[in-house]
């Protein structure tokens, strides 16, 4: 679905933003790019609605260059959802979510419908409709945003740090949310975080990022831990793996450590005497 060819972001003073990356983001699935700052990981990520154009490189979607797409129909085609969740404080919850069908032609009565129909899918009550921004919670204004990406029936949905200002228990719903949702939908997400335990939960594939946007390893939450691509990696992975043990389950010829969700945790050592890379039950 997305494809980024040996991209590179070098900026005017030298500075090193994205460094020749190719990866691969499956249709239908959710590829999370994962890493600390100054990894260019949302750099790398709005390569594809052409928010950042690469020095160097392609990033071809459905098979097409995006450089030679007109902007703003590319934009309208894909949906995004900021941290802040971006939303225009001037307009009422349904009026938000509504902007982009309406921009692109909608009736505003069928718009809003949607809008309301967009409300439900996302767990928010109707009577939040005619309220504005600043009237909601922190999770009231994300799930908003949400539903407006959404708005427009995209194939595909860039996120960026989305939950990483919100409680730990609100963050844990909308994520569990947002896994559903995509299972549901179909649709394809491109998901930035610095959260090991998020891209881990979200992630059906997971794109680990170094200083200066640099690809460390790419794989699956399971192959990251069995197999960790070298020290950078394995401790970037396993640096918060202390808490996480439940039970096992076989991977790659690996026992991994699975939590009560099937999130991966980490491995057990061969010799049988306990959990590897300081885990703990």
């Amino acid at each position: 679905m997305i494809r980024f060819e040996n991209v590179q972001k070098i900026y005017p003073d030298g500075t090193v933003g994205v460094g020749g990356i190719t990866l691969d983001v499956a249709e239908r699935s959710t590829t999370v790019l994962l890493g600390s700052s100054g990894s260019g990981k949302t750099t790398l990520m709005r390569m594809v609605n052409k928010m950042v154009t690469p020095t160097s490189g392609a990033v071809l979607l459905a098979g097409e260059d995006v450089a030679v797409q007109p902007t703003v129909a590319l934009r309208r085609s894909i949906g995004y959802v900021l941290q802040d969740g971006g939303l225009f404080p001037h307009r009422r919850v349904v009026d938000n979510i509504a902007t982009v069908p309406i921009l692109d032609g909608v009736p505003k009565a069928r718009a809003r419908e949607r809008a309301l129909e967009l409300m439900d899918m996302v767990g928010l009550d109707y009577d939040l409709a005619g309220r504005f921004p600043s009237q909601l919670s922190g999770g009231q204004r994300q799930r908003v945003g949400v539903a407006r990406a959404l708005a427009n029936d995209p194939k595909v949905l860039l996120m960026d740090e989305p939950f990483g200002a919100l409680d730990p228990l609100v963050r844990a719903d909308l994520q569990r949310e947002l896994r559903d949702l995509q299972r549901r939908l179909g649709t394809t997400i491109l998901f930035v975080t610095h959260d090991v335990d998020e891209a881990f939960l979200l992630g059906d594939q997971v794109a680990v990022l170094r200083t200066g946007g640099v690809l460390a390893q790419v794989g699956t939450p399971e192959e990251l831990l069995s197999k960790p691509a070298d020290e950078f990696v394995a401790d970037f992975v396993g640096a918060d793996a202390g808490r996480r043990q439940l039970r096992t389950i076989e991977r790659n010829g690996s026992r991994v450590v699975v939590d009560a969700n099937g999130r991966p945790l980490g491995t057990l050592r061969e010799d049988g005497g306990g959990v590897a890379d300081g885990e703990s039950s």
